[in-house]
């Protein structure tokens, strides 16, 4: 077609010649008078939906997870206690354990307390100001405001934020100190939710404690009153219920913006992964994981990513919530590969969110990166 075109050109006369390739010329660069839709790098006519495979992370908590701390509260930083000697008027006074564990009292010159009972201080603030008065004295001390032993609750609950924990606390009874799960008050948002419908995606709630999410299932626990899930909640314990009409995309490991992308219709994992500013160098791009559905029980897909960009192979499309994991090394063992990466995007939410809880202000994303082996972690304060 090409050849008949530039044969007819040249056996024109040089004034019709000229003008035809003109008129072919604005052909190209004006187009049609209607033009089609803008491209767009992050979606594709070509992809299409893996196969995915159910992996079950587990569904056995440990027995520990159920039985209430056995020993009485100790103090840590930031509690607010009040001793009195009960001899002595006008000697009550409130005092804050220091960000080092001490207190000051009286003329005592820094007594350390993190990790004392009430009792204990007690009998250390007796000991201790014997030495400065012949009788000893009798001490009272009571406990006023708890600051050093909190969980974190955030998400799709009446009032999230940060709760202080005095006694033995159980998941169900701290969404309850939350306000319960929200839930829409006869309003439809632009998902199409109806009224009354929960604004909390139990399959993809969690809990964090110490970097590891636990193996709660949110779903059985408060759709269907399962107790066998209802354990214990530990002080730097992070619950987070998922909101059920986030559209968004996570792309987590081995890229250069770890991130929570918008979603669009027709977004693959090559506009994901592109909207994340792309991989690392030392990406491992030959088993790119797509986890999909519950935390407990996740679908997933290994993809070459290689196949994807070499168009060997289509790419793949991506659901709401969808996580792409990029790894830096090759897995060996599905059940460990899908922890990890479920350990990533759970520990992420958490410094996130924690971040967002005390500073309103400061601008977070989520997807903070967390790299393998990186020892980053959700921790409680020392006792």
């Amino acid at each position: 077609m090409k050849l008949s075109v530039q044969t007819s050109v040249w056996k024109m006369r040089p004034p019709a010649a000229i003008c035809f390739a003109f008129a072919l010329a604005a052909m190209f660069i004006t187009g049609c008078q209607k033009p089609g839709p803008q491209f767009n790098p992050y979606l594709s006519r070509h992809a299409i939906n893996p196969e995915f495979q159910t992996v079950t992370l587990t569904n056995r908590l440990d027995p520990s997870l159920f039985q209430p701390p056995a020993s009485a509260y100790t103090l840590g930083p930031g509690d607010q206690i009040e001793i009195d000697q009960m001899d002595e008027t006008n000697s009550r006074a409130d005092i804050t354990v220091g960000p080092d564990g001490k207190i000051y009292y009286n003329l005592l010159p820094g007594l350390e307390v993190w990790g004392m009972t009430l009792a204990q201080v007690s009998d250390a603030v007796q000991k201790g100001l014997s030495q400065f008065i012949r009788e000893p004295p009798r001490v009272g001390v009571s406990l006023r405001a708890v600051e050093s032993r909190r969980f974190w609750i955030l998400g799709r609950v009446g009032t999230p934020g940060v709760y202080s924990m005095t006694n033995a606390t159980t998941l169900l009874e701290a969404i309850a100190m939350a306000g319960g799960m929200a839930s829409f008050t006869g309003v439809k948002d632009n998902g199409g939710a109806s009224a009354n419908d929960e604004l909390a995606d139990l399959r993809r709630s969690f809990i964090v404690r110490q970097g590891h999410t636990l193996p709660v299932d949110f779903q059985a626990l408060i759709l269907n009153g399962d107790l066998s899930q209802n354990i214990y909640v530990e002080p730097g314990d992070f619950i987070y219920l998922q909101s059920a009409t986030a559209r968004e995309v996570y792309v987590f490991g081995a890229v250069l913006n770890p991130n929570a992308i918008a979603y669009q219709n027709g977004m693959t994992m090559m506009g994901a992964i592109a909207a994340a500013n792309g991989t690392a160098r030392e990406a491992y791009l030959s088993h790119v994981a797509i986890v999909r559905g519950s935390l407990t029980e996740p679908r997933v897909a290994i993809v070459n990513y290689k196949d994807v960009l070499g168009g060997r192979v289509p790419d793949v499309l991506l659901q709401p919530s969808d996580i792409v994991f990029v790894p830096y090394e090759p897995y060996r063992y599905l059940v460990r590969y899908v922890n990890l990466i479920v350990n990533t995007f759970a520990s992420s939410a958490a410094i996130d969110g924690g971040i967002l809880a005390v500073s309103p202000n400061v601008p977070t994303q989520t997807g903070v990166f967390i790299p393998v082996g990186s020892g980053v972690s959700i921790v409680p304060p020392p006792h």
